[in-house]
């Protein structure tokens, strides 16, 4: 089974991420920041990889701490349970539209780190979470998970749905692209012969 977890103390944050990549979606989520926590569920349920994430942080302070390493936390548990890659689909894209929203996240399991991110919030925040931290997140993830990860919105009418697609959107291609694809077999998907 492809699961992991991972612990990490630091001055500023306590977390426990486990994950199952051959999951159902299932999930549950103590951030301590409850939007956080509805994004992380919906990239739980929606690229069918178990999750289960908690976070004791500095939030007298603020949710940058919390929001960043939850990504760190939560991309090293993924990267662990990929192991070695071998059989995975590697690559993968999708369009998510909400309502008036629709955004776009391609990745590549690559084991090499980069983000894009073309997404502008007309708010500075969303519940109670500061917009730019969406950023910092995937940022965050995308280097501790070792993939290339492009999101970018077309248009939105709504920052709600704005965050909340790129969640989902990010979560179908992350499904798809860790995918065991059985014509693949037992190779590592790279002319490399490894990522």
């Amino acid at each position: 089974m492809r699961k992991a977890t991972v612990a990490r103390k630091t001055n500023e944050t306590e977390i426990n991420v486990s994950v199952n990549l051959d999951g159902t979606g299932a999930h549950r989520m103590a951030t301590g920041i409850g939007f956080l926590d509805h994004m992380l569920d919906q990239l739980s349920r929606h690229s069918l990889i178990d999750m289960d994430v908690s976070c004791k942080g500095d939030l007298h302070i603020d949710f940058h701490h919390t929001a960043e390493d939850v990504g760190i936390a939560l991309g090293q548990a993924i990267s662990k349970a990929l192991g070695d890659k071998k059989g995975i689909r590697r690559y993968a894209s999708a369009d998510l539209p909400m309502d008036g929203t629709l955004t776009r996240a391609a990745l590549d399991v690559s084991g090499r780190p980069f983000l894009v991110f073309r997404a502008e919030f007309s708010r500075d925040k969303v519940g109670e979470m500061d917009t730019e931290l969406f950023r910092e997140f995937f940022q965050a993830f995308a280097m501790n998970a070792g993939i290339t990860l492009h999101i970018e919105n077309f248009y939105t009418d709504n920052n709600h749905h704005l965050a909340e697609s790129m969640f989902k959107a990010v979560a179908r291609a992350l499904r798809e692209a860790v995918e065991i694809d059985p014509r693949v077999g037992d190779r590592v998907p790279s002319t490399k012969g490894t990522l």
